[in-house]
């Protein structure tokens, strides 16, 4: 088989040299070609450098085999869609730039494609890479604990299934397709997505939600593993709340609850939330209510009051 991994990456080249150091230093299994496709998005810094770099030592250095396109129009989908009649690989696995991937990532993906070939999408688990230096309440569980989390984190356990409906829809951070699906899918909705680091998403959610739609057959993999970068600013006020807006928006773009009066449920909501915020006896409590509220402005933007 032919394993062929997909990274989306704009303005980011230390964590992008560090994710091909990673996909490097994993076991490659005998019985399967792999290779990379990177897709530079609307790059200025040094990116291109390290592409290049990559690619003049690759075969001295007995590197995975990489290329890479170059993509001007900003934004993650744009950047998928450009990729998408690029791949030549039997399964396409899709890896962010600030990933760390497991030692035995590519083992585990082609005894899955081997074993299971009536499964169109494999999806794992994303960890927080952990390096002991974030504050206490990351670790938080309980009443007050905020969602959506400052670093990602995916994780249905330890025991294989296949996907049914009462399991979370997974992300495209870990996700590995058949090259069919694409094919069958179609494109990625530019209305979703990042558009540079604007922490702005649901592009991938949407394009398993559509997957699902046409009856293709998702299993989880729990030894499919990457760990998420845990960045300092992740746990900044402005970028937890920013986040919290831009997820809530993009799951109402996804349910497609456009062109409706903004519900009176959500002004009610903005003003319980405001009221605790501001009576709250606790940051914690205050940092709770203060993400639901960005998560209710969230939502309300992606809305359009009927003329």
């Amino acid at each position: 088989m032919h394993l062929e991994v997909l990274i989306c990456t704009h303005n980011r080249a230390a964590l992008l040299n560090n994710v091909l150091e990673s996909l490097n230093q994993i076991a490659r299994p005998s019985e399967c070609k792999i290779t990379i496709c990177v897709i530079a998005n609307a790059c200025n810094d040094k990116t291109h450098s390290i592409l290049q770099e990559y690619i003049s030592v690759q075969v001295e250095k007995n590197c995975l085999p990489l290329i890479w396109h170059e993509v001007s129009t900003p934004g993650k989908s744009h950047a998928l869609n450009y990729a998408i009649p690029q791949l030549t690989g039997d399964l396409i696995a899709m890896i962010d730039d600030d990933h760390r991937i497991s030692t035995k990532y590519f083992n585990v993906l082609c005894s899955a494609y081997n074993n299971y070939n009536k499964i169109d999408v494999f999806f794992g688990k994303i960890l927080p890479d952990w390096n002991g230096q974030e504050p206490p309440w990351a670790h938080e569980k309980g009443k007050y604990a905020i969602y959506p989390l400052p670093v990602p984190r995916f994780d249905q356990g330890d025991i294989a299934f296949d996907y049914t409906p009462d399991v979370p829809i997974p992300g495209g951070g870990n996700l590995a397709l058949k090259r069919s699906v694409f094919k069958l899918v179609g494109e990625f909705s530019t209305q979703l997505g990042p558009s540079g680091h604007d922490l702005a998403g649901g592009e991938d959610n949407d394009y398993i939600k559509r997957a699902l739609s046409m009856n293709m057959k998702l299993r989880y993999v729990p030894d499919m593993v990457q760990y998420h970068l845990v960045e300092p600013e992740r746990f900044r006020m402005k970028y937890i709340l920013t986040k919290s807006f831009q997820r809530s928006r993009s799951v109402v773009l996804i349910n497609n609850d456009r062109d409706k009066k903004i519900p009176n449920y959500l002004w009610k909501k903005l003003l319980i939330y405001g009221f605790s915020a501001l009576f709250s006896l606790s940051f914690k409590r205050t940092r709770f209510f203060l993400v639901r509220i960005a998560a209710t402005l969230g939502e309300m933007s992606a809305l359009t009051p009927v003329k």
